[in-house]
């Protein structure tokens, strides 16, 4: 029998649907694109704004966790060390989310933009970076983070259905979890086929530049499909520290310096010039931009659906791959650290790659603004207006293959989990059916036209994975404050008095569930003798002092003229216990629903605590301590607001 890591009810489901629409999209391409494509442009007509304001949410949401006490928190344990270097962490963030997109888009996006709209070459930039800029990755960090936290923190699946524990609890084991992560796994599938089809024919465009091939036919893509995919498939297989590693930081580093080419052969006085002023457009254009929906010009709203919607929507359907990927390589790293290493970073490099190539290409727009509605080629185009062109292409189409093979590589390793549920165990064999899946689907949706459907599949599931998401950030800030609340929870109060001499005794009470009249007696008995005995020892000072009790509380007053009494007041506290520890079995003493706790009160608005395992002679020596401290409040003019008695 087959050993297998697969969660039927997540695989076979997912498989279905997948040979379902990839069937439809092969042998009805017209009929399917044309009704899938109708709902595309109706969501994206009527839904543009959610769009919008989920994308600047998820922005918000990241950078106030960033700066907010929760950055401390660690994706691990406390002590966890991170699984890779920064260096390589980085670059393998850059292989997996953006790396294809910049050898497609860096040249081709801002002549498009200025051909489209006779734009400024200063506002063809702009909405580039801002579409390259902050928000994607806001969009990967959320889902990844998410994932992160729940897997390492909690020791839970990493996958995408844990991320919803707060609100589902254990039915994110049932039909609920398997739904999710069905979701996250068909968009997945079909998000990696489509770029792998688009992501083919620019290769196919660079081969015929450099004279190898010369047509771009459907058996030249599917031959390139299949050896980029081969590549990836044995990269996958041979671990995740090995081949994946490797290609992206061996990327990284070609990916630069075709960078320093472009920006050394080119004006590199003019382009580190507007390096710094796009970053200061950038930025002073963000919030304006992150809320624009055009409202209110509307002969820009065609251009605004095809490019911004369309960008917030692919980023959307590419975060449950790139979430995962990014997760899974970030075990051991804060919440700060991930959330500056994932948002800034890569940020920073994309506008200075976008400054290099797309103000480069600018200065050549006459040339290059014919090549306009074919953007696979324009890379290459851009790169014969230089000196060594021959080997600047060369350059460029091993940077761009080995971008495919790491995006190929880490889809397949997350196709893996997925459909496993997060299991980290996962068979070779997987791997081979994943990469032979895809080749297959590409190949086919290539030779048919059908990659235009899925494509709008995907940007369709974006919107309801874009709610999901939202609720996904309130799960983990769900997650975030206990945890807060778990890691810096204090000692008792009455723990400060614990010794051996009374252990018997004290470890009977913490293993007893008291009950609302044991509390209540314990005010009236314990308590009262402490403060009568106080209050007789205060009345020889000649303080006025006073004993004000009830069924529910009892409170020691000590009288002042012209600042505010002191208060020193206990009172029965009612709280839920954990459902978790009245269903324990090896806690057969807490079997209640509630718990009833003596509880210290004052008069000012400071908490209280709990004082049940204080004796009578403890609790005189509490009341002490906090009339010692209110003393010294009094000695001191600056306090006068807090301690005067208007």
């Amino acid at each position: 029998m087959i050993k297998t890591s697969f969660k039927k009810s997540v695989f076979l489901p997912s498989i279905s649907v997948i040979i379902i629409l990839s069937l439809c999209c092969i042998f009805m391409p017209q009929v399917t694109n044309s009704f899938i494509t109708s709902i595309k442009n109706n969501i994206f007509k009527n839904f543009s704004w959610f769009y919008i304001l989920s994308v600047s949410f998820f922005v918000c949401f990241m950078l106030i966790l960033a700066f907010s006490k929760f950055g401390d928190i660690k994706l691990g344990d406390d002590d966890c060390k991170p699984s890779f270097s920064f260096s390589s962490w980085l670059a393998m963030l850059f292989a997996t989310g953006m790396g294809v997109g910049l050898m497609y888009f860096g040249v081709a996006e801002p002549i498009i933009h200025k051909k489209t709209l006779n734009m400024s070459d200063n506002d063809a930039m702009l909405h580039t970076i801002f579409h390259w800029g902050i928000h994607p990755w806001a969009i990967y960090g959320v889902c990844a983070l998410a994932m992160a936290y729940f897997g390492f923190r909690y020791k839970m699946p990493l996958s995408l259905r844990s991320a919803f524990y707060p609100f589902l609890k254990d039915k994110i084991y049932g039909f609920w979890g398997n739904l999710v992560d069905i979701l996250a796994l068909i968009v997945t599938v079909f998000g990696i086929s489509t770029t792998l089809g688009y992501s083919a024919s620019q290769l196919n465009a660079g081969l015929i530049n450099l004279n190898i091939l010369h047509s771009q036919s459907f058996l030249e893509q599917s031959v390139i499909i299949f050896i980029i995919i081969s590549l990836a498939t044995l990269s996958a297989i041979s671990g995740l520290t090995k081949g994946l590693k490797i290609l992206s930081e061996i990327n990284l580093v070609l990916a630069i310096l075709l960078m320093l080419f472009v920006l050394f052969i080119g004006d590199t006085t003019a382009l580190l010039a507007k390096f710094s002023s796009n970053i200061g457009n950038y930025l002073q254009n963000i919030i304006l931009l992150s809320f624009k929906t055009y409202a209110y010009e509307k002969e820009y709203l065609s251009w605004f659906n095809n490019w911004t919607i369309f960008y917030w929507a692919w980023w959307l359907s590419w975060a449950p791959f790139v979430g995962f990927f990014i997760a899974k390589i970030s075990k051991g790293r804060s919440l700060r650290e991930f959330i500056f290493g994932v948002l800034v970073v890569p940020t920073s490099f994309n506008i200075l790659w976008f400054s290099i190539f797309g103000n480069s290409a600018l200065t050549f727009n006459d040339i290059l603004s014919a090549y306009s509605s074919s953007p696979e080629n324009l890379l290459f185009h851009f790169l014969e207006n230089f000196p060594f062109a021959y080997f600047s292409c060369i350059l460029a189409m091993v940077v761009l293959t080995l971008f495919f093979i790491t995006s190929a590589d880490s889809g397949i390793f997350v196709l893996n989990s997925l459909s496993s549920a997060g299991s980290e165990k996962s068979y070779k064999w997987q791997s081979l059916l994943w990469g032979f899946i895809l080749c297959v689907l590409a190949a086919s949706l290539l030779y048919s036209g059908g990659l235009d459907a899925i494509l709008n599949i995907t940007m369709i599931v974006a919107l309801p994975y874009a709610l999901m998401m939202i609720i996904m950030c309130f799960s983990l800030l769900k997650g975030l404050l206990v945890d807060i609340n778990y890691s810096y929870k204090k000692l008792t109060q009455a723990t400060v008095y614990f010794s051996g001499e009374f252990w018997q005794e004290r470890l009977a009470q913490i293993l007893k569930q008291s009950k609302e009249n044991d509390v209540k007696k314990f005010l009236h008995t314990r308590v009262k003798n402490a403060m009568l005995k106080l209050k007789n020892r205060l009345d020889i000072y000649g303080l006025s002092t006073q004993i004000i009790s009830s069924d529910e509380e009892i409170k020691l007053v000590i009288k002042k003229e012209l600042t505010k009494d002191f208060v020193y007041g206990v009172c029965v506290v009612k709280k839920h216990a954990s459902k978790s520890i009245v269903d324990d079995k090896l806690l057969p003493t807490f079997s209640k629903e509630f718990i009833y706790e003596p509880q210290t009160f004052f008069i000012d608005s400071r908490n209280g605590y709990n004082i049940e395992y204080l004796n009578e002679q403890e609790i005189i020596v509490d009341i002490l301590k906090q009339y010692e401290r209110y003393l010294q409040l009094l000695f001191d003019d600056k306090n006068e607001i807090f301690t005067k008695d208007y």
